[in-house]
């Protein structure tokens, strides 16, 4: 599978937003789009521990939520995103990794940050089930590992563990999620003329040629 081609010009000084189902490799990918564009990684995990850990007004706000086992309203994420996007080395963009996920929050970055790139990774969902069902994890290392794509070796296979929700109910119930959200965030990127679409399913070095081409 080809990428789309991509009629619009990028302005590499603005931000990029990448997206894709839970297993889709965004991780790796995200670090290759860091390394070849200089642009910070900002993920929402990463700024809500670090609100938390620096005790800052917004962080206090979106504990009292953490604390309740609540989701964090989109107006505290967009505020730590308007506080991150001051920082000196956000001033060329970042990379948004896995935000926004709902047009809502794409509205509400929109005003606070431009966006001159969308990348979905695509991944077909019996893909996705085979990659997370067959994880298994060393609960010595916390190394994962894979039952096809990567064996343990066989002096600690024995002790490898499979995480509870990386079951296939539980899989399935958060791509139903995953679709639910990012369907209609696709499309609504897309009439932008910003959504570039690749392919997740093949080695992960191909998924990366692709994003490469679609950055140059």
């Amino acid at each position: 599978m080809l990428i789309e081609k991509v009629y619009f010009a990028i302005d590499m000084s603005q931000s990029i937003v990448l997206f894709g189902p839970p297993g889709a490799g965004k991780g790796t990918q995200a670090d290759a789009i860091v390394e070849a564009t200089g642009k910070p990684q900002v993920s929402t995990g990463d700024m809500l521990r670090a609100a938390l850990a620096a005790g800052t007004t917004l962080g206090l706000e979106a504990k009292k939520y953490m604390e309740a086992g609540e989701l964090v309203p989109d107006d505290i994420i967009i505020g730590l995103i308007e506080e991150r996007m001051q920082q000196d080395d956000a001033s060329e963009g970042v990379l948004f990794d896995g935000f926004p996920r709902t047009i809502p929050q794409a509205e509400a970055l929109a005003e606070i940050a431009e966006v001159s790139l969308v990348i979905s990774i695509e991944v077909p969902d019996d893909a996705i089930v085979g990659r997370i069902v067959g994880r298994r994890m060393d609960p010595d290392t916390g190394d994962i590992y894979h039952v096809t794509f990567k064996p343990a070796p066989a002096e600690i296979a024995a002790r490898l563990i499979q995480r509870k929700d990386d079951n296939e109910e539980a899989v399935r119930t958060r791509l139903t999620a995953y679709h639910n959200q990012t369907s209609p965030l696709a499309k609504w990127y897309e009439e932008k003329g910003l959504l570039a679409t690749v392919n997740g399913n093949q080695a992960m070095a191909d998924v990366g040629a692709e994003i490469s081409a679609v950055l140059n």
